[in-house]
């Protein structure tokens, strides 16, 4: 990438780079006022976090989610979730001959997790295609980097095969607070968790969430895991004795950033104005969108290899993600992120329609 960076930052204006996914607004004033005045942390902190965390993640994940029923032996905060995502495979014992299964189109840290533990890495959105020796599946809802979102039916039909194969299905559901198209722009993005998921059993089910895209947290490093209580209590066993526990003052300001909605929609109108902005411009440029209904990119296509549209893009002072990135069955799509300040998002449009 960095021939294409370093030809974008000569374009007259500046570069625009739309090829991270990192928050560059503030973080709310609520939540940095927390955490200043936590910071008498002299006592080494809870794995399992404090109980004041446990019932915000949960109350969150019944005001937020549609997600009742969860007690704090359901519960989990995590130092992030890109660390869980890499350390999951290890955490439930998988190992050579394991598969984990991922989205066709997929953080590749799904992949990097299955190669730490020795097992093997397969793409795929198709439970009936999911090998027998699938051990943990990795869903993304909504995705990253395509935006696509799973229905009730679709995350019922993924957790009836996972069952059937005996494995642990996990959703990855940071984006869930996004949601752009109909139905989702006034529906709650559904979770794997939702009752009518689960139907009154949790077994072998997780929802990974992170407070990076909502609260412009990713500095911070928050995050929690929630679902099945059998699996809670191995990850937290593991977790205790690698010493992955969550700073004290961080649980604090999650305990703020989880009780307040208000912040959450200012972002997301944030974001909004900014894809209302950027989508119609890369439409324009001639790129087909695909998914993209809810997240923070736009997944696009020129119909041509990735690069050659990384190329056009670089011309114009622009920066995205070539699809090679996110696995091998998109090699012509390139993700546009939403992280980027108003005036450098007016500017790619500018551009882009010029």
């Amino acid at each position: 990438m960095e021939p294409y960076i370093e030809r974008a930052r000569r374009r007259p204006g500046g570069i625009v780079d739309l090829s991270i996914g990192s928050p560059v607004d503030a973080t709310p004033d609520i939540i940095r006022e927390a955490l200043s005045e936590a910071t008498d942390a002299h006592a080494y902190p809870a794995t399992i976090g404090t109980p004041a965390l446990r019932q915000a993640i949960i109350d969150w994940f019944q005001r937020r989610r549609g997600v009742t029923g969860l007690t704090e032996a359901n519960v989990l905060p995590t130092i992030g979730s890109k660390e869980l995502v890499a350390l999951l495979p290890f955490m439930l014992g998988l190992g050579e001959g394991d598969v984990v299964v991922h989205p066709l189109a997929a953080y590749p840290t799904y992949a990097i997790g299955a190669a730490l533990a020795g097992a093997t890495a397969f793409g795929s959105d198709e439970p009936a295609a999911w090998p027998e020796r699938t051990r943990l599946i990795w869903l993304n809802s909504p995705g990253n980097p395509d935006g696509r979102v799973l229905s009730i039916d679709e995350l019922r039909a993924a957790r009836a095969r996972a069952l059937q194969l005996g494995a642990t299905i996990v959703s990855d559901e940071c984006y869930a607070e996004l949601g752009w198209d109909e139905p989702w722009n006034t529906e709650q993005i559904p979770s794997i968790l939702d009752a009518r998921v689960i139907e009154g059993n949790r077994s072998n089910t997780l929802a990974v969430y992170s407070l990076s895209k909502q609260s412009n947290m990713a500095g911070y490093r928050a995050a929690f895991v929630a679902g099945c209580a059998t699996l809670i209590g191995r990850i937290t066993t593991v977790r205790k004795h690698a010493g992955l526990m969550l700073p004290a003052p961080l649980q604090a300001a999650m305990v703020v950033a989880l009780g307040d909605d208000v912040h959450v929609a200012e972002q997301k109108e944030l974001y909004r104005a900014r894809r209302d902005i950027l989508l119609p411009a890369v439409e324009a440029a001639g790129f087909r969108i695909d998914q993209s209904r809810a997240g923070l990119y736009i997944w696009a296509t020129e119909g041509r290899d990735a690069w050659d549209s990384i190329d056009r893009l670089a011309s114009l002072g622009i920066v995205a993600g070539p699809g090679h990135f996110y696995g091998d069955a998109y090699p012509e799509h390139v993700r546009f992120s939403l992280t980027a300040t108003d005036e450098r998002i007016a500017a790619a449009a500018e551009r882009l329609t010029a």
